[in-house]
């Protein structure tokens, strides 16, 4: 008989391979000891339920390889053959452990067709709620095992909000029942293997940027590295909103009649669409006053209407609500509307039915520096752009985009970030300064006349108006 020693699991890792809910979701920092959980949970099963099949998903090949084959090689010799080929461990049972990868949505089709009875998602905020999704599908069959998916995670990546809604907010959409789904908080102290090994580990994390440090060391999910718009400050729901100080979300109010309207538009079919209505005030200040999102329930996937019908509900939002009614509107638009190479271009289809646009500068760069001058906020703690709390699209999306791992100064563009996009072209059509006051000059003294103090002077930005 091969005997199998497994090290004691912390409390927090004897909850998770104790677990038995359908969706079972571990970890909230790093150091909380994901990885041994998750191949130590797989072995178990393995070696339990003869015949089951498991799959153990990460974004990245080399990330498999190095966190889970090689150590459950070793771990299992003698009692499960690894198959290079097929990225199998065949166990004499008949169980297996399977690897895949998915670091974007091709990868996907290799799992067409497979049935898995349990499935691991190791750092699953990595994955998009679309590549998890499709994941999930995957876990079925006509076998009296128990279906179960396990997820490890951390606050941050693209699939962030899907798992900070399900496991945090514990908010459900029709179709998810509460009852499926435990959420085990897992911190660096409670990995009393890694506080043995690497005492100095928890220090490295204190050393941390305090958006990372809140993140990784504490497992704070409303807070995450590489946030796109750090400078967006919403109080979040529920929250009293007050004057517009230190805020950018603000009550509904009729705006009045004389303020400017304006209409920024970035199309989607597949991908959702998104139209935001504004008003700007004397000063140029900019509130987001009404939105139309062409979004499902599902984060980042389009209704599918078509311009006609976009285009239609535009025109009828605007002659009836009040925002709106009896208002001069003028459009801002992402240029490619205007491509007319595949037959009539959506820019026409707008203006068959009265809506009419201008292109947008699309320039992405400078474009994001646009809106993040109307965001910061001056001494006062006022800003330049202001959105109402019933915008909910604006409130959900924004906050989640982060940087490109390929263009350090732009946006990660695989993300919902269409939003981003039409208040990018609303805020390129009349470019703002930055909103910089200079630091007061500190008191100096002419060497001839000692009495004399030099003015101190404060530049003053200036308010640009639309």
């Amino acid at each position: 008989m091969i005997e199998m020693h497994l090290q004691p699991p912390s409390e927090r890792q004897r909850l998770f391979l104790t677990a038995h809910t359908k969706h079972v979701g571990y970890g909230g920092a790093r150091g909380g000891g994901k990885s041994w959980a998750v191949r130590t949970k797989a072995k178990l099963l393995a070696l339990r339920y003869p015949g089951i099949r498991i799959l153990i998903v990460r974004r990245t090949y080399p990330e498999l390889i190095n966190n889970h084959i090689l150590t459950l090689r070793q771990e299992l010799l003698g009692i499960a053959v690894y198959n290079d080929k097929d990225k199998r461990l065949k166990f004499a049972n008949g169980s297996s452990i399977n690897f895949s990868y998915c670091a974007r949505d091709q990868d996907l089709d290799r799992l067409q067709g497979v049935e898995y009875d349990v499935i691991f998602l190791d750092e699953a905020t990595q994955l998009s709620q679309h590549q998890v999704e499709v994941i999930a599908a995957c876990l079925r069959g006509v076998n009296n095992y128990p279906k179960r998916m396990y997820y490890t995670c951390n606050p941050g990546g693209q699939g962030h909000a899907y798992f900070k809604r399900i496991f945090i907010d514990r908010k459900y959409q029709p179709g998810e029942d509460p009852q499926d789904y435990t959420f085990i908080q897992a911190l660096v102290t409670d990995n009393v293997a890694l506080m043995a090994s690497q005492p100095d580990y928890i220090k490295q994390l204190e050393a941390l940027p305090p958006k990372l440090r809140e993140a990784w060391l504490y497992g704070r999910w409303d807070v995450f590295e590489g946030q796109f718009f750090e400078d967006f400050i919403d109080p979040g729901d529920g929250a009293e909103i007050g004057e517009e100080q230190h805020t950018h979300i603000v009550k509904a109010f009729v705006p009045p009649k004389h303020w400017r309207r304006y209409r920024s538009f970035d199309f989607g079919y597949a991908k959702p669409f998104s139209v935001g209505w504004w008003a700007v005030d004397e000063d140029g200040v900019m509130y987001r006053i009404l939105e139309l999102y062409g979004c499902t329930e599902t984060p980042n996937e389009g209704v599918k209407w078509t311009p006609d019908k976009i285009f239609d509900e535009i025109r009828r939002i605007e002659r009836e609500h009040p925002y709106l009614r009896g208002c001069k509107v003028d459009g801002v638009a992402d240029p490619s509307i205007w491509d007319s190479s595949r037959g009539v271009s959506v820019a026409d289809v707008a203006a068959k039915h009265g809506v009419y646009f201008e292109p947008g500068d699309n320039a992405r760069i400078p474009g994001w520096m646009q809106v993040h001058y109307r965001l910061a906020f001056d001494e006062a703690g006022k800003a330049m752009m202001y959105v109402f709390e019933g915008c909910k699209a604006f409130r959900r999306t924004i906050p989640l985009l982060s940087y490109s791992e390929t263009k350090p100064e732009d946006l990660d563009t695989t993300q919902e970030d269409h939003v981003a996009d039409e208040v990018r072209y609303f805020c390129m059509l009349s470019p703002l300064p930055p909103r910089v006051v200079a630091e007061p000059i500190a008191p100096q003294y002419d060497p001839l006349d000692r009495d004399k103090d030099i003015t101190e002077v404060k530049d003053k930005y200036s308010i640009f108006r639309l």
